[in-house]
């Protein structure tokens, strides 16, 4: 998910645009992507027709994508961020919101271009939380590199814009490509735009909620966009595994309810039982540290 190391150029200094696609939808991964050039080809990303990823077709942001692509002077790298992690990341006991995990994914694709050799002294970004102690923040820790982080960034620097189409086109092939776990017989791609507003999105949760395993893996359980759907779902309650024993041999440890599907559990035929002697021999339940608590 990233162009090859870059030539020559990289030595010289050079200008990076971070931009990111899909904050908002309820399905899909988030995506943030990185474009940057020589800061001497600056000019000449104007004529190449970058622009807000949201102004354009789709069609468009793919032909822009393919051109900057094979564009010697452009390198590029994306930041696929799964579902499963944006929502394990909201619900931990410690949170992570979602604008600390958006700075974190700029942040990893600076290291990251860094690594790569390329001397970077200007970097311009969209703003995310508070525009000036997020500068401060990225300052402090690349001393070195000049930072511009401001609203619309997208709109008015064309190395963002380049960056938006570079997040937009990934976050669209990853949603379009999405290999599901589950194998549901009545699983259906018909899930529309993915936001929470889209009738289509909406239909597509309905039909595809189950009160035990709760949202495909798709989903971003953690979204409220869920919540209305979870109403009749199975609620478990979970024992913490790190308290003692009483004298019954019962665990001290605090009790806590939780529907399961908040924790994004989803049926998949791999999850037949193996013949490998453990009392909870599929792979599914083994792979989430379910045991049986009672048989039939």
């Amino acid at each position: 998910m990233e162009s090859e190391v870059p030539p020559e150029w990289a030595s010289k200094p050079c200008i990076m645009g971070i931009d990111e696609a899909g904050r908002g939808p309820v399905l899909g991964p988030m995506v943030y992507g990185c474009l940057y050039c020589p800061c001497s080809y600056q000019k000449n990303l104007s004529a190449l027709n970058f622009a807000d990823s949201k102004t354009l077709t789709e069609q468009k942001r793919e032909e822009l994508f393919e051109s900057l692509k094979t564009d010697k002077s452009i390198g590029w790298c994306v930041d696929v961020i799964d579902p499963r992690e944006l929502s394990a990341k909201m619900l931990r006991k410690t949170k992570i919101n979602l604008n600390e995990i958006s700075h974190d994914s700029a942040i990893g694709l600076i290291k990251k271009v860094l690594r790569n050799g390329v001397l970077l002294t200007e970097v311009y970004l969209d703003t995310v939380g508070d525009a000036d102690k997020y500068r401060a923040k990225l300052s402090g820790m690349f001393p070195n590199v000049k930072f511009v982080v401001s609203k619309k960034a997208d709109s008015l620097y064309p190395v963002v814009s380049g960056a938006s189409i570079v997040a937009k086109v990934n976050r669209d092939r990853a949603l379009q490509n999405w290999e599901f776990d589950e194998t549901t017989e009545d699983l259906n791609r018909n899930f529309g735009s993915g936001y929470p507003g889209d009738p289509q999105t909406k239909a597509w949760l309905n039909d595809h909620k189950h009160p035990v395993f709760g949202f495909p893996t798709l989903v971003r359980f953690s979204w409220g966009t869920c919540i209305p759907y979870s109403k009749h779902f199975v609620e478990v309650q979970w024992e913490s595994e790190d308290g003692a024993a009483d004298e019954g041999g019962n665990p001290k440890g605090r009790k806590r309810q939780m529907k399961l599907s908040n924790l994004g559990f989803t049926p998949t035929k791999e999850a037949k039982c193996e013949e490998d002697g453990e009392s909870s021999g599929c792979k599914f339940f083994r792979a989430r540290k379910l045991h049986p608590v009672c048989m039939f």
